[in-house]
């Protein structure tokens, strides 16, 4: 995926996949075929897919998710797929994260700052919006589910997805708010500083 410096809103080209990315999405599903084909047949239908295999979802609430996202974007390496489904923000990361995320904030001592996330491993599965919700054939140039779409649509057939460490970084960054606060210390106005270099 493309880096910009701040994630894309809904109107973004970017909140629609291109037929690589919905091949990618579909080849999660038992059966890439049929999932391809009903979104063929019916192209703003969302799908329910596993997770576990081609990616782990981890769901967090809707405005902490956009926190998230934007520090990904504005300070970090960017996301990969990300949808809003129902007042939540699923964030599309590397299999494994699912399992480790929980881990992650505990032993970093975030879990009490953070809104504990949902994370869709092995043996899960999670509803996504259809490839393209706004397709043309709709005529109304808006989702028929408002409560499902893409904000950083897949758009390429192995899209880069973060894992839990990229995750555990956003997380503490948006439970944080703000700005990150500096570990330099600003001198004293009368304080002699020597730089380092010249010791």
């Amino acid at each position: 995926m493309t880096t910009v410096n701040t994630a894309p809103s809904q109107d973004h080209p970017a909140a629609l996949a291109t037929a690589a990315g919905a091949e990618w999405l579909a080849s999660a599903a038992l059966s890439p075929r049929a999932a391809l084909a009903r979104w063929a047949a019916f192209p703003t239908a969302p799908a329910v897919l596993p997770c576990g295999t081609v990616f782990d979802v981890i769901n967090v609430p809707a405005v902490f998710g956009r926190r998230m996202l934007n520090r990904l974007w504005s300070g970090g390496p960017g996301s990969g797929p990300v949808a809003a489904h129902r007042g939540r923000t699923l964030l599309f990361a590397a299999p494994g994260t699912a399992h480790r995320l929980p881990a992650l904030l505990n032993w970093e001592e975030w879990g009490r700052a953070v809104p504990p996330p949902l994370c869709h491993g092995a043996g899960d599965a999670v509803a996504v919006p259809a490839p393209n919700p706004r397709h043309p054939a709709d005529g109304t140039g808006q989702d028929r589910d408002a409560g499902s779409r893409w904000l950083v649509a897949p758009d390429v057939r192995y899209p880069w997805l973060p894992g839990p460490e990229i995750l555990l970084w956003a997380c503490v960054r948006a439970a944080r708010g703000g700005a990150d606060p500096s570990i330099f210390v600003r001198p004293e106005a009368d304080a002699k500083v020597v730089p380092v270099g010249r010791r």
